[in-house]
């Protein structure tokens, strides 16, 4: 029996160099599985559109969609959600984040960056209407600020406050009421899955320095798979 198919479904980019990283995340996570058939799809931007990969899967064939996301929000629930609901033997997983695992990468960016103590983070997450995207972001910043001794701010590039510009301007303001002496700089840590649009924004919020998106790594292929392994498991 075929293990039921992947869709490895992810936002959509009009970046070149960020489409590559996805293609390649969906390229690690079909060499991690060998014959697990991995299909791509996307939520807005590019095709092919989620609910036309979804429709053209072969009849009686089972399949995952699994949200190469980072957190729970609109595309998790309501653009996927209703694409699984199309179709009988089509669920979805869990997204990528929040997970110990992608604090590490951070951390690891945030090394290879110069980062140093006396630091400020700024936790740039791209955003989202939903509520619950913030608390996924909360705890990822919890699970940061396990591993590193810097202070650490969730902000974000769209629809949740604080704005990663507003986020950095408070703190530039706060360096500023303190006692004269030596201040940390304030650096944005990349909490995206690519480059694109969101990531060539944080360059313009006002702080000194930005970290590189959290591909390439292999780890964000593992999570995938685990993702997907954990919606079968749920399903059997």
């Amino acid at each position: 029996m075929n293990s039921p198919i992947l869709i490895a479904c992810a936002h959509g980019t009009s970046s070149v160099l960020g489409a590559a990283e996805v293609n390649a995340l969906r390229d690690g996570i079909a060499a991690l599985r060998p014959g697990l058939d991995v299909r791509e799809a996307y939520v807005d931007v590019q095709d092919p559109e989620l609910p036309a990969v979804v429709a053209g899967l072969p009849a009686g064939e089972a399949a995952v969609v699994v949200p190469l996301l980072l957190s729970v929000g609109y595309h998790v629930k309501v653009d996927i959600a209703r694409a699984v609901r199309s179709r009988p033997d089509t669920f979805a997983a869990a997204p990528l984040g929040p997970d110990p695992r992608l604090a590490a990468v951070l951390d690891q960016r945030l090394r290879e960056a110069g980062v140093v103590e006396g630091d400020t983070v700024i936790l740039a997450a791209a955003g989202s209407s939903d509520p619950s995207a913030a608390l996924n972001v909360e705890e990822l910043a919890g699970q940061l600020r396990l591993l590193r001794p810097n202070r650490v701010i969730a902000a974000y590039g769209a629809s949740a406050k604080p704005s990663v510009q507003d986020a950095v301007h408070a703190v530039r303001e706060e360096g500023a009421l303190v006692a004269a002496g030596p201040q940390g700089r304030v650096v944005i840590a990349s909490y995206l899955l690519a480059p694109g649009f969101f990531h060539d924004q944080l360059a313009k919020a006002g702080a000194d320095l930005v970290t590189a998106p959290l591909l390439p790594s292999p780890v964000l292929a593992e999570i995938a798979l685990e993702r997907y392994d954990a919606a079968l498991a749920a399903r059997s």
